[in-house]
């Protein structure tokens, strides 16, 4: 096979921006109150909520931090027993059991997030910077009357904080002087949960249910739910994976993009993609790494024909290791991989399916 190895270290060249500040309204609440707007599933609580969590821990020593969650069934309640002694942290945990919070519409949980928050009056209020924060959390602010900021990758102090602009090629350094609640959205990539040596178990904060006599939902609904459409998959879910492979327009067709699922197969890895390709209908839009996709820090990113457009780059550059197969030996790629071959995916992937051993 003829290739030619590239082994270096990455260069990310970031640049820090002066302190911006958001109109001054009001002031911050004294102590640290936070709120962590939880989403759930099959009775657990997802991983970018954890991280929300840990997020809120940063906001200052004495914060005391309350989970909501919503929805109904006998899904919420678990979610809710297991909200209560997920996270050390965690010192109360909000439950509304109504059918209309069944799906994550905006509309109906911004107004749910308004009145808990006129209730509780909480310093800071925070979601994962995920679909699902991304949808809710900008219209609750709204309904508030207060400035979110979003994407935060580090906390500084209770009122501020860093977040990329320009695709990750600069960070800017922001303080929030508005009024409370001070409303964040976090990469949940950047405030990993870390396993806590407490036994969990000894744990188990309060559940109270939220008074709904006084809710008021838009008498006009401006979104409504369809459906929801998910594959069926053994691999890890690609937002939390360990190893993540990911093709791109190199891989030239649908059909090719199943040789990487069979290498994603052996490695338990998940499979990504980037735009270009998903925009080639080789792959769901699901599976999309990037700026308008999905933000991934896995131990272990391998990018197969992925050319390295900025966009994607601010997707996957904050992996431990990154691998990039391209034969392009001048592809942006190799500039943030830790180890790049230069070479034809098509001779590299099959000689890897032959080398590595079944998963067990």
């Amino acid at each position: 096979m003829a290739t030619r190895a590239l082994i270096g270290a990455r260069s990310r060249a970031t640049f820090r921006l002066p302190a911006s500040r958001f109109l001054s309204i009001g002031p911050i609440a004294r102590f640290a109150s936070t709120l962590v707007i939880a989403e759930h599933e099959g009775g657990s609580i997802k991983a970018p909520s954890l991280s929300a969590v840990e997020a809120a821990k940063s906001l200052d020593k004495d914060n005391s931090i309350s989970m909501l969650l919503a929805g109904s069934g006998p899904s919420l309640q678990e979610a809710a027993a297991y909200a209560a002694s997920c996270h050390p942290s965690v010192s109360k945990v909000l439950v509304a059991d109504s059918d209309r919070f069944m799906h994550p519409l905006a509309e109906p949980w911004a107004r749910l997030i308004q009145l808990v928050q006129q209730r509780e009056n909480f310093s800071h209020i925070v979601a994962a910077s995920g679909s699902f924060g991304k949808n809710i959390l900008p219209r609750a602010a709204a309904l508030l009357d207060v400035s979110p900021v979003t994407d935060v990758i580090e906390i500084s102090e209770s009122t501020k904080f860093v977040r990329p602009i320009y695709a990750g090629n600069a960070l800017c350094t922001v303080r929030y002087t508005g009024a409370h609640p001070c409303m964040l959205t976090i990469r949940s990539t950047s405030f990993q949960a870390q396993p806590d040596s407490t036994d969990l178990k000894a744990h188990k904060a309060p559940i109270s249910q939220v008074d709904l006599s006084t809710f008021e939902e838009d008498t006009i609904g401006k979104s409504q739910y369809v459906k929801l459409t998910s594959q069926e998959s053994e691999r890890p879910d690609l937002g939390n994976a360990r190893i993540v492979v990911t093709g791109g327009r190199g891989l030239k067709s649908a059909e090719n993009f199943k040789m990487l699922e069979k290498l994603a197969e052996k490695l338990g890895a998940a499979v990504g993609a980037t735009r270009a390709a998903v925009d080639a209908g080789f792959v769901p839009n699901d599976l999309q790494v990037g700026q308008t996709g999905k933000i991934v820090a896995p131990e272990l990113y391998l990018a197969f024909g992925v050319s390295g457009a900025i966009q994607h780059l601010a997707g996957m550059r904050d992996s431990k290791v990154i691998v990039a197969v391209n034969k392009d030996a001048d592809a942006p790629i190799f500039q943030v991989a830790d180890y790049g071959l230069v070479g034809d995916l098509f001779e590299v992937i099959p000689e890897l399916l032959e080398k590595l051993p079944e998963k067990n």
